[in-house]
């Protein structure tokens, strides 16, 4: 389903029509599990579709909603506020977590030579 074929449909028809592509992934999936899936390319097709659809209808849910007031002219766009970025520390190596631990001597032979001596 190609996005301008989409942008036509209203958000009736492609809530419709998300909810059939829906219906078909489930079937896919269940067929998938079952071993009788053959066209394997179908699913990820679908799962496309789906979010192109979800996609499409949350920019027209969005449309309609900012149908409100107009652009900001750019002296009030200007006096917004803006936040300061959060300063990170720098990174002076890998990172530990938690208090350093001491490991055991690593030559556990030079231990069992000393025992049998």
């Amino acid at each position: 389903m190609k996005a301008a074929d989409i942008r036509a449909m209203t958000i009736d028809q492609i809530d419709d029509e998300v909810l059939k592509l829906k219906k078909e992934h489930f079937n896919l999936r269940f067929q998938r599990a079952s071993g009788q899936l053959e066209n394997t390319a179908r699913v990820r097709e679908v799962r496309r579709d789906i979010a192109r659809l979800k996609t499409v209808a949350r920019s027209k849910h969005q449309g309609s909603a900012k149908s409100g007031p107009a652009k900001a002219t750019s002296t009030e766009a200007g006096s917004a506020k803006l936040r300061p970025a959060k300063s990170r520390p720098a990174k002076s190596g890998p990172a530990k977590s938690g208090p350093a631990k001491s490991r055991p001597a690593k030559s556990s032979r030079t231990k069992s030579a000393a025992a049998k001596s």
